[in-house]
């Protein structure tokens, strides 16, 4: 393993790093920053939370501090969602801390920063994106590096298209990188089909390195999976966790019923306007909330600092999704703790998940009662605040106290 030295990283990004605790390269980056800065096309595999992000932006900031000052757009990263729009740009952000380059970021709902011909840098969504360039509002002929995120999410979420029609605007001399957290048959046609010769890195070992999340199942009923839920909340009063349902529909019910028992939590899904969506994920990593109840679409991606506890109410489709989902914690190998609530239809399921991670999920027993209610009690400056998504207030959440808190919650 190299160090950011030995990778050709500049003195000013490790020193930036090392504030943020980072000073060792991740697989990931150890493998690609160098043959980024070659020039090569890549396509990388990596888990979730490997550090992928820092992996293309390293040298991709570098490779672009030597560009001319010519004012065309340069470097276009193409996200699946607007959240990880908005997070990419934000660790770009994070290290232009002298502010050399203009970053736009483009995604459904709002265009930021500048437009046309005045941006080194764009973040997009591809749809958006394409509404621009189509109305001739956006020029992205020139660019010189092109960067796919989460290439299978991109696929998931039905953007072949939308990628192929946007790189059909681009010179054939740019250089691609392609990152993913996996490489089935169609990603990997998918990535082949817009590099030329690339180096392919897979990061085997990380994909399944969760050695620092404890793993548990949680069986119960569809009946009883509410009172389960806030059994386990009440045993674990995490600093902070997020919970995943299947569906809209299912974040808006269990959201209504937590906080009517009296939990400090916000929902996040698609149908949420995109400026409130912010504001949410904006408390969640204020401490202003202590859960985050979402769909896997918006949270793919998502990297916040703290994240103790990971609540899979409902269970995944398969072990990419149920990695993906605990990856939101045990960040930056830290410990972190995930819960699976099983019923009996799941079971086949789990089995399945199970056989692909390799290993079973221990059991841990809860002694649910009905109508459980929240027994922690809130400090006054933490968890206290909650975003009406159908209105612009912000209203007091009223808080049943009945617990003392413990103690890594004083303040």
């Amino acid at each position: 393993m190299s160090s950011f030295k030995e990778l050709g990283v500049k003195s000013k990004y490790i020193e930036l790093l090392k504030r943020k605790g980072i000073s060792v390269p991740t697989a990931i980056q150890n493998e690609t920053i160098s043959l980024i800065n070659e020039g090569k096309d890549i396509i990388g595999e990596s888990a979730t939370g490997t550090g992928k992000t820092l992996a293309f932006l390293l040298p991709t900031l570098e490779k672009l501090e030597k560009e001319s000052k010519d004012s065309w757009i340069k470097v276009l990263i193409l996200a699946p969602t607007r959240e990880l729009t908005i997070q990419i740009g934000e660790v770009i952000e994070g290290l232009d801390v002298e502010g050399n380059f203009k970053l736009g970021l483009i995604y459904g709902g709002k265009t930021g920063g500048r437009t046309k011909k005045e941006l080194d840098i764009v973040v997009a969504t591809p749809g958006r994106l394409l509404e621009l360039i189509e109305k001739k509002i956006i020029d992205i002929s020139k660019i010189s590096i092109l960067i796919i995120d989460e290439a299978d999410q991109m696929i998931l979420l039905g953007f072949k298209n939308e990628v192929e029609k946007i790189i059909k605007n681009i010179n054939k001399k740019h250089q691609t990188l392609c990152f993913s957290a996996t490489l089935n048959s169609e990603v990997k046609k998918f990535a082949y089909r817009y590099t030329k010769e690339p180096k392919v890195i897979n990061v085997k070992e990380e994909i399944e390195s969760v050695d620092n999340i404890s793993q548990f199942i949680i069986e119960t009923s569809d009946r009883r999976k509410i009172d389960s839920l806030c059994t386990v909340l009440n045993e674990d009063n995490p600093f902070i966790g997020i919970i995943f349902c299947r569906t809209k529909v299912r974040v808006d019910k269990l959201d209504e019923q937590l906080h009517t028992r009296g939990y400090s939590c916000q929902k996040l899904h698609s149908d949420i306007p995109q400026s409130k969506r912010e504001k949410i994920l904006k408390s969640f990593k204020n401490l202003e909330v202590q859960y985050l109840i979402a769909t896997d679409v918006v949270a793919r991606g998502i990297d916040i600092q703290g994240v103790t506890h990971i609540y899979n109410y409902d269970i995944p489709e398969g072990a990419e999704g149920y990695i993906h989902r605990i990856g939101r914690t045990g960040r930056a190998k830290e410990k972190g703790t995930a819960c699976l609530f099983i019923d009996d239809k799941d079971r086949e399921k789990l089995k399945v998940i199970e056989s692909e991670l390799g290993y079973e999920l221990k059991k841990r027993e809860v002694f649910e009662k009905p109508n459980t209610e929240n027994t922690n009690i809130l400090p006054k400056t933490k968890y206290d605040k909650r975003i009406n998504v159908s209105s612009k207030k912000i209203e007091n959440i009223k808080i049943v106290k009945k617990r003392e808190a413990l103690k890594r919650f004083d303040v």
